[in-house]
């Protein structure tokens, strides 16, 4: 009795330090800090799962080599894996984990299953005797973890370029029947308790696993970002749904905590997109890149703008704003244009960093990747405020962004990204775009700001366009 108040208190302790872990995440200074919080309640709750638990014939926990053991190469793994990360594959690493964390949710379902059925087997009448609410969040937790596991699983290889978007005719019609067949075996199974209910279990487990595959593969394009963050609230919801199996609070406050982080920072993408979630899932946004040619059929031109020019360029305004893209992400460059920040700050000229917020491969992609590079958090300025300044900003220096920066958004109604909040960069005196070449971007269309008059291209890698750069500025 003394044992399971403990437990309880510690689970209390651990579900406020999620909360307040979860608060801190919002602000970037203090962001460290609630991951360490969080993290620190997270194995308090271990810890005291492991040496209070008690079922209920007062049996504590065995099997401590396999529980040890599996911390122990967890930790490692997890450990290695994020220190060795590039920030450019922190998308797919999320993905990775988190398709992890939904095979979890789904694993504990499918144990909980077939413990009950062994522990029961030969028993006349055993599934129509098992509570319904039980039965079906074990359902909910198998299918929603089997669903997060598949489809972060696709996202992870689309982010790592191993795959590629796949969509057929009809195929949302396709997922539309699994799903359907889907929930209509899972209540089937609760409302009438057939004798072949272990095999109709394996058959929604196999069904889910397919339409996490067929969910996700046709997305691409900027869409990814609110794929992953709905994945995430996914996976929240499942492992949810294994508190609600074992009475563990710490686990259920954590789910509950994802899934609605997750769904909220989804809905906010969107917004941000100007697009809602159903268009987002059977609008297959992205591909199909277009010709650089006009209309008309004639050819367009760009103009290029060399390092000693933009170098002058940039020294002598008085104001600049850098829009961060994923090609600085691969090029490692956000070192650099932290140098360069330093060096135009020190002559007098204003640096701000103008961030969207699908900017990247995964929600706050840029804000961590000049985190990095300590650039101070007030130089992020967000999408509306960017655009009120860009109005009045001398020089725009684009590194590596394309679709967040695309005009067809504002003034072509053919576009797929049409409606789409954009950085306005093409309302400053003069843009520069750094790219390796006149490549599209992930979402597959061609940008019209390459071609404006106001706009001048400097083609190669970020990082060792931005080290001339700053040699440049240097020697002026």
């Amino acid at each position: 009795m003394i044992q399971q108040s403990v437990l309880t208190v510690i689970y209390l302790i651990a579900a406020v330090t999620f909360i307040l872990g979860l608060k801190m995440l919002s602000s970037p200074t203090s962001a460290r800090k609630g991951n360490l919080v969080a993290a620190a309640g997270m194995v308090l709750a271990i810890i005291g799962t492991i040496v209070f638990y008690q079922d209920e014939e007062g049996r504590y926990l065995k099997n401590h080599v396999w529980i040890f053991g599996g911390l122990v190469i967890g930790t490692v793994v997890g450990w290695v894996a994020a220190r060795k990360v590039k920030m450019t594959a922190m998308p797919e690493m999320v993905s990775l984990f988190n398709g992890m964390g939904g095979a979890c949710a789904a694993l504990i379902s499918l144990i909980e299953f077939n413990h009950l059925t062994s522990q029961y087997s030969g028993q006349d009448g055993f599934f129509s005797a098992l509570s319904g609410g039980f039965l079906f969040i074990i359902f909910l937790g198998l299918i929603i973890g089997s669903i997060s596991f598949a489809g972060s699983m696709v996202a992870w290889g689309k982010l790592n370029g191993s795959l590629k978007d796949f969509s057929f005719k009809g195929q949302h019609w396709f997922n539309f029947i699994i799903l359907f067949l889907i929930l209509s075996l899972v209540v089937y199974t609760l409302a009438w308790r057939p004798d072949m209910t272990q095999v109709l279990f394996y058959l929604v487990l196999i069904l889910s696993l397919l339409y996490g595959l067929f969910f996700v593969m046709p997305i691409g394009g900027a869409d990814m970002p609110v794929v992953i963050s709905l994945l995430n609230s996914f996976t929240g919801v499942a492992a949810a749904s294994g508190g609600f199996l074992y009475d563990n609070k710490a686990m259920l406050t954590g789910g509950i905590l994802v899934g609605a982080a997750g769904t909220l920072l989804t809905i906010l993408m969107c917004k941000a997109m100007n697009r809602s979630i159903l268009n987002v899932l059977i609008g297959n946004f992205g591909g199909g890149g277009a010709a650089a040619g006009a209309k008309d059929g004639s050819v367009k031109s760009v103009k290029e703008i060399s390092v000693n020019d933009l170098a002058i360029s940039l020294n002598y305004s008085k104001s600049v704003v850098i829009v961060p893209g994923y090609g600085l992400a691969v090029a490692q460059a956000q070192k650099v244009t932290k140098e360069l920040e330093d060096i135009l700050e020190a002559n007098g000229v204003e640096v701000k960093y103008a961030i969207h917020p699908v900017a990247g491969r995964m929600p706050g992609h840029m804000n961590v990747l000049l985190a990095e590079a300590d650039v101070p958090y007030p130089k992020l300025i967000d999408l509306e405020e960017a655009n009120e300044l860009l109005t009045h900003t001398d020089v725009v220096l684009v590194l590596g962004a394309n679709d967040v920066v695309n005009p067809a958004a504002k003034d072509d109604p053919s576009s797929p990204i049409y409606g789409m909040p954009v950085l306005e960069v093409w309302k400053s005196k003069m843009t520069v775009v750094v790219k390796r070449s006149m490549g599209s971007g992930y979402a597959g269309i061609e940008n019209p700001l390459f071609f404006q008059d106001k706009t001048r291209m400097l083609f190669g890698d970020a990082k060792k366009v931005l080290q001339n750069l700053v040699t440049e500025v240097k020697a002026l």
